[in-house]
């Protein structure tokens, strides 16, 4: 059985670019051997993801993510079983974040920054699909 899954965390003090590219190079080469696919949004020190696969694999990745020392306040936003995967050509992918139009975060928030924590986990997961849909995925898949 599929499911996808949507999680929002904060990323520790002094998270930055040569952590998140460990994290990316980790999902690429651990995620095809699981099953998994999914895609990272990383802003502000605030991670945003997509994760996609069998039931039992997600989960036990978002448990290990959860347990991560590299996170903090993470907070499951969506769970649901799907029919098909969405994001089935990505072992990771990252949205590219230099490209979003911050308008887009204003159509679904309060203000024009990334944060799945003041919304609800469907506004979160629209957000998500327009993010993916217009700002350009970076990364190999």
């Amino acid at each position: 059985m599929l499911v996808r899954l949507m999680y929002a965390s904060r990323a520790v003090d002094g998270t930055g670019t040569d952590e998140l590219l460990a994290i990316l190079r980790q999902s690429k080469t651990r995620n095809p051997e699981i099953g998994i696919t999914g895609v990272l949004c990383f802003s502000e020190g605030i991670f945003l993801q997509v994760l996609e696969g069998g039931r039992s694999a997600v989960n036990r990745l978002y448990n290990r993510i959860a347990a991560d020392p590299r996170h903090t306040q993470v907070e499951l936003l969506s769970y649901q079983e799907i029919g098909e995967r969405r994001f089935a050509g990505w072992s990771m992918g990252q949205v590219n974040m230099a490209r979003l139009n911050r308008a887009l975060l204003l159509k679904y928030s309060e203000t024009a920054t990334l944060d799945p924590y003041a919304v609800s986990g469907a506004v979160s997961m629209a957000l998500f699909e327009e993010l993916v849909a217009t700002a350009s995925i970076v990364g190999q898949p």
